[in-house]
């Protein structure tokens, strides 16, 4: 078993998204020791880009100031090498087409084997154009995650199909951020996903209350929750270890909850 299978073997999994360097690279590498300590099944760690065209106003500044701390790919990988030396929680990161190419496709992806990165998503690569980059993740063994969203629909088949790890699904349409209402489209989507595969299924883009969490976690395999935390240190900064992972405990109590 892989460190992405292991994340979905013990009940629903929870997976917390931080921007790497935001507020610093420091900060960033305790928060992970910090959530891997409180139970989440896999880190999503998102690599600041200047034009990062899925994120919402929350994680956009979070890229902002990450790069502005000076935080880089090469400071990350370097990072992850040091949190592997003590910590085996599954790390998957988010990234964009651009710095993936800017970085050479190849190199990036080895430097993740190296580094013990697990996973790559890529939100702005679409399916038709996967192979600009998953080649090298195979031969790498860097698994990619695939994404769908209410508007795949009939390309889900094709998507699910060739897909491994898990699947991320987007629960509504736009970018990310804090949302009072998640559509019933996740509902849709699992059952079309688990019609092709029996692949995991976890849900992200607007999860932001307990309530949500326990709601989403009861149609899917996992709950992924980002711009709540990321407003978190936005707010607490070099003092935001402690209130995240307060809201992160509660938030997996409500995603693991069997009541």
């Amino acid at each position: 078993m892989n460190r992405i299978e292991r994340a979905f073997s013990n009940g629903k999994a929870f997976i917390p998204f931080i921007t790497a360097g935001d507020p610093t690279i420091e900060v960033t590498e305790k928060l992970v020791y910090k959530l891997a300590d409180a139970g989440v099944d896999l880190i999503e760690l998102g690599i600041p880009f200047s034009d990062p065209v899925a994120e919402g106003s929350v994680i956009q500044a979070a890229d902002v100031r990450a790069l502005s701390s000076g935080t880089t790919t090469d400071k990350i990988f370097d990072m992850v090498k040091r949190i592997r030396m003590t910590c085996d929680v599954p790390i998957a990161f988010m990234t964009y087409v651009n710095p993936v190419f800017s970085y050479g496709a190849d190199r990036f992806m080895r430097n993740c084997k190296e580094a013990g990165v697990d996973a790559i998503i890529i939100p702005d690569l679409p399916y038709e154009e996967r192979d600009e980059i998953r080649p090298y993740c195979n031969k790498h063994g860097i698994t990619y995650i695939s994404m769908i969203a209410p508007t795949s629909k009939e390309r889900i088949g094709n998507i699910v199909s060739d897909a491994e790890g898990f699947i991320y699904c987007v629960s509504s349409l736009g970018v990310t951020g804090v949302r009072q209402n998640i559509g019933l489209d996740s509902l849709e989507m699992v059952r079309s996903v688990k019609s092709v595969k029996n692949i995991p299924c976890a849900i992200g883009f607007g999860i932001s209350t307990p309530e949500q969490a326990r709601a989403m976690a009861e149609i899917s395999d996992g709950v992924i929750v980002g711009s709540a935390i990321v407003r978190i240190i936005e707010r607490h900064g070099n003092e935001c270890i402690e209130p995240v992972i307060d809201y992160v405990k509660s938030m997996l109590a409500a995603s693991k909850d069997k009541s």
